[in-house]
């Protein structure tokens, strides 16, 4: 599955934390954005992470789930986009 994670965190500590967790799930497309390739396995373990990372009521994260026909719709005006694996029909 192809997800986005968005976050704004104001705490300087949190915030670099989350960062680098977050580049062992996914590539850094901006600052405080990522884009992952991940099985839901993945995205739970990801989802603990920031939970125990991030302070509620303080932190703000987001998770946007994009269906393969989105994927193969994103336009990058600089950068790359994440290489989503092929789905094969069998």
């Amino acid at each position: 599955m192809f997800l986005v994670v968005t976050y704004d965190i104001p705490d300087d500590r949190r915030r670099t934390r989350l960062h680098r967790d977050l580049k062992g799930f996914g590539m850094r497309v901006q600052y405080s954005v990522f884009e992952c390739v991940l099985d839901e396995p993945e995205v739970a373990r990801l989802q603990a992470l920031v939970r125990r990372t991030t302070k509620r009521g303080e932190d703000h994260v987001r998770y946007y789930r994009l269906c393969e026909n989105c994927v193969s719709r994103i336009t990058a005006l600089g950068g790359t986009v994440t290489e989503a694996p092929r789905t094969r029909v069998v």
